[in-house]
């Protein structure tokens, strides 16, 4: 495999994992937000427009601060839809594909089922919208766009509902966990091998292709987030772990409203990729795992 990546971002969760498993004949040039400020569209383009040879750009940076966005619309909007759409502007004239990440917060939840990339959005908040904005720009500005909208992403890397528990559990006796959001937690290490498995196929797909527009890319089963936080301590505590308290959303009340059910489907994945990412529980095991065994020989 041959495979030229531009990416922006270099040390969020999907970033680092791309970084560390890219293997021989992949060459990812990751761009900090020091080299490129994401707030300023003609930066982007020329980073693009710049750039050496390349067979596809990924877009794995974002804002990403929730509740926070409540309170920062400007910057949320600029850096969620506005630097996506100058991205697909300028990989639109050099004709390059372009893999951007979205969420399942483009979502209310309201549906009893699973989402699939066909129904309709509607964001419950800041965020959400931002990132909704974003997808929009994207397929409307590059006819080689692959949007993948991705839920719960866990990792080794920053922040995330793992690493929290993990703190949590160290310092904490009890815990209360929400027990009402549903969703497909899934290892930003898989989606990026997913993400390199595909893209010398991507690289290559025309316009057109059914490889384009919306994709849901999640690990397989659903859980609520006291059924992660239980499968997390069953590997990281077997013996204590704290005792937890399943609890309503409404127990810990935030800027920005939480959908309920955030379950993504991936019937598209499998007939367009013929894939279907691992459960979440075997990649929990593989994360955690990894974390264990850095904490033994540190």
């Amino acid at each position: 495999m041959s495979l030229r990546i531009l990416q922006f971002g270099a040390t969020g969760q999907l970033a680092r994992e791309m970084l560390d498993r890219a293997g021989p004949g992949i060459e990812i040039t990751a761009l900090s937000r020091a080299e490129v400020d994401l707030t300023d569209p003609g930066a982007i383009a020329r980073a693009i427009g710049e750039a050496g040879d390349t067979d596809l750009v990924l877009n794995a940076a974002a804002y990403t601060a929730v509740d926070k966005a409540e309170g920062e619309p400007d910057l949320a909007y600029a850096v969620n839809a506005w630097a996506p759409a100058a991205m697909a502007r300028a990989c639109q004239a050099r004709g390059l594909p372009l893999l951007h990440v979205s969420t399942d917060m483009v979502f209310s939840g309201e549906k009893p089922g699973p989402y699939v990339e066909t129904d309709a959005p509607a964001p419950l908040h800041v965020y959400g919208a931002s990132k909704l904005a974003g997808e929009q720009a994207v397929l409307n500005g590059c006819d080689r766009a692959l949007v993948m909208r991705v839920s719960w992403l866990f990792s080794a890397y920053g922040q995330n509902f793992l690493q929290m528990m993990l703190r949590l559990g160290e310092t904490q006796p009890a815990l209360k966990v929400v027990a009402d959001q549903r969703a497909c937690p899934t290892a930003s290490g898989d989606l990026a091998a997913f993400i390199l498995s595909q893209g010398e196929r991507l690289a290559k797909a025309p316009a057109g292709a059914r490889e384009w527009g919306l994709l849901h890319v999640v690990n397989a089963g659903v859980a609520s987030r006291y059924d992660m936080a239980q499968a997390i301590f069953a590997q990281t505590k077997p013996g204590n772990p704290p005792a937890m308290e399943p609890v309503p959303t409404s127990a810990f009340p935030t800027p920005a409203r939480r959908a309920l059910n955030a379950v993504l489907d991936t019937s598209r994945m499998q007939e367009v990729f013929s894939l279907q990412l691992r459960p979440w529980q075997e990649a929990l095991e593989d994360v955690v795992g990894a974390l264990i065994a850095q904490k033994e020989t540190a």
